[in-house]
C-alpha cells in the first residue's frame, strides 16, 4: 500500500472513530436525559427519596431568588448518583440546575412543591357530548357551478382544523346556522372570524353557485362530538376527571375546542373483542336526555377531559379517597385497573412494563400490559371505551389508561395522575 493510501485509510479510521464516539456519547447523553423529568412533584411535608440512577450532580434554588438574580442565592446541593432525600415545608417552587459528572451541563428542572392529594377512583361508564366553538372545517372540497366548471371557492383561504367563529360580526353559533348563513349570502363575500393554531384573525370567502343555483363554499363542517368514555377520578369538590387524553376530531386529528360538554348515563350494551391489529371497542347505549346529565365538561384538553359531576355519581361512587402517586413513586412491577366492562367497576390486574418520566407524548408516560385472564377473555385486552380506567398500584392512584397498541391487543399506554391533576 502506498504512503498516500496510507494516510487515507487512517484518516477514515480516525473519522470513523470519532464519528462513533460522538455517536455514542449523543445515546448515552439522551439516554440520561430521560431518566429525570423536566418538572418533578414532591409532597409539602413529606420526605421524598429521589433515585433516578443518573451521575449528575447541582444546586437546587428558590425560583423567587433565581428570577431576582440576586447576587447571594442560598442553594442545596444534590448528587444523583446516589438516592437524595428531599423535604419542603412549604408549597413553593425551585429549579434544580444539574450537570453530568458534574462537569457537562445537563438539564434545569423544576421542583414543584404540592399539597397532598386524595382522589376517589371511578371506572365509571360515561356518555359524552361536546359541543365545539363555532364550526370545525374538517376538510375542502370541489363542486360543479352553472357553466360546469369544477370550482373550489374556500380553498386557499380556509383550511382544515379552523374554527369558524363568526361570520359579517355575527357569531356562528352550530352548522345549521352557519349552512343557513352561506345559502342565504346572495353570493355577496363573506367576512369570517377564525381560529386557526389558537390564533385569531380574519378572511374573505366569495361563496359560489352550484348546478341547481344553490349557494356554496365547498366545505365540509362539524360542530359536535359523541363517544363513550371512562371516569378516571372525583375530587372532593365534585370536580372530575376522564379519559387521560383528549377529544380529538376523527377527521382532522385536532383537538376540539370546547363550547360546552355534557356527561350522560351509559350503560355497556356490547363488546367487540380487541385482536391484534384491529382494536376492538365497548358499545354503550346512551340517551341524550337532561335527566340523564350526571356532570358538566368544562375542559377538554391533551391530558383529559374536566369538569363537575352531579351529587348523583358522587352518592354512589364504589370506591374510597386513595393517595395519589407521583411519577417518582411508580414502579415497574403489578398493579390494577378499575373498569366497567361487565356493568360495574371492578379490578383487573395489570403490568406496568416501562416508565417514561421524561415522554414528549405526555398521554404516553407508562406502558401497561394486561395480564388479567378475566379481562382478556372479555375484551382481549385494551379497547376503545376504556380510555380513562384508573391505574391503581400499592394502594394510590398511578395514572389512567390512555391508548391500546394497534398490534398487541394486550398492551398499551397510560398517563401519569399528575399530569391529569396540572389542569
Amino acid at each position: 500500500m502506498s504512503e498516500y493510501k496510507l494516510k487515507n485509510y487512517r484518516r477514515f479510521l480516525y473519522i470513523l472513530l470519532a464519528a462513533s464516539t460522538i455517536a455514542l456519547l449523543t445515546a448515552v447523553y439522551m439516554d440520561y436525559w430521560k431518566k429525570v423529568p423536566s418538572t418533578i412533584k414532591i409532597r409539602a411535608g413529606v420526605e421524598q427519596q429521589l433515585d433516578f440512577h443518573v451521575p449528575a450532580s447541582g444546586e437546587i434554588y428558590q425560583e423567587e431568588a433565581v428570577e431576582s438574580l440576586s447576587t447571594q442565592v442560598e442553594s442545596l446541593h444534590v448528587n444523583f448518583s446516589k438516592g437524595v432525600t428531599l423535604k419542603a415545608n412549604q408549597i413553593d417552587n425551585y429549579v434544580m440546575d444539574l450537570k453530568l459528572f458534574g462537569i457537562i451541563p445537563y438539564k434545569s428542572v423544576d421542583i414543584q412543591v404540592i399539597q397532598d392529594k386524595m382522589l376517589t377512583p371511578s371506572g365509571l361508564p360515561i356518555g359524552i357530548y361536546v359541543k365545539t366553538e363555532g364550526v370545525l372545517v374538517v376538510g375542502i372540497g370541489e363542486f360543479k357551478n352553472e357553466k360546469g366548471d369544477t370550482i373550489s371557492p374556500a380553498n386557499y383561504i380556509l383550511q382544515a382544523g379552523d374554527y369558524i367563529l363568526d361570520v359579517n360580526g355575527e357569531r356562528v353559533e352550530n352548522k345549521k346556522q352557519f349552512i343557513s348563513m352561506v345559502e342565504n349570502s346572495g353570493g355577496e363575500e363573506m367576512i369570517m372570524g377564525i381560529r386557526r393554531n389558537d390564533e385569531i384573525t380574519e378572511v374573505k370567502v366569495k361563496p359560489e353557485g352550484n348546478q341547481n343555483g344553490e349557494w356554496k363554499l365547498g366545505i365540509w363542517i362539524r360542530d359536535n362530538a359523541q363517544g363513550i368514555g371512562t371516569l378516571t377520578y372525583i375530587d372532593n369538590d365534585n370536580t372530575f376527571g376522564a379519559l387521560g387524553h383528549g377529544i380529538n376530531d376523527v377527521d382532522t386529528s385536532t383537538l376540539m375546542q370546547l363550547e360546552e360538554g355534557t356527561l350522560y348515563k351509559t350503560e355497556i350494551v356490547g363488546i367487540t373483542r380487541g385482536k391484534d391489529g384491529s382494536p376492538g371497542e365497548l358499545t354503550g347505549y346512551i340517551e341524550y336526555e337532561n335527566e340523564n346529565i350526571i356532570g358538566e365538561i368544562t375542559q377538554n384538553t391533551a391530558e383529559g377531559i374536566f369538569g363537575v359531576c352531579s351529587n348523583e355519581i358522587t352518592e354512589h361512587t364504589f370506591y374510597e379517597p386513595i393517595p395519589i402517586a407521583l411519577k417518582q413513586e411508580v414502579e415497574i412491577g403489578p398493579a390494577q385497573i378499575i373498569c366497567s366492562v361487565t356493568g360495574e367497576p371492578k379490578f383487573y390486574d395489570i403490568e406496568i412494563e416501562e416508565l417514561h418520566l421524561e415522554n414528549d407524548n405526555v398521554n404516553r408516560g407508562l406502558v401497561i400490559k394486561i395480564t388479567d385472564e378475566e379481562l382478556l377473555t372479555l375484551t382481549g385486552g385494551i379497547i376503545q371505551g376504556m380510555s380513562g380506567s384508573p391505574i391503581i398500584q400499592n394502594g394510590k392512584l398511578v395514572g389512567a389508561v390512555t391508548h391500546v397498541l394497534v398490534q398487541d391487543a394486550a398492551s398499551g399506554y397510560g398517563i401519569f395522575i399528575e399530569n391529569m391533576l396540572v389542569q
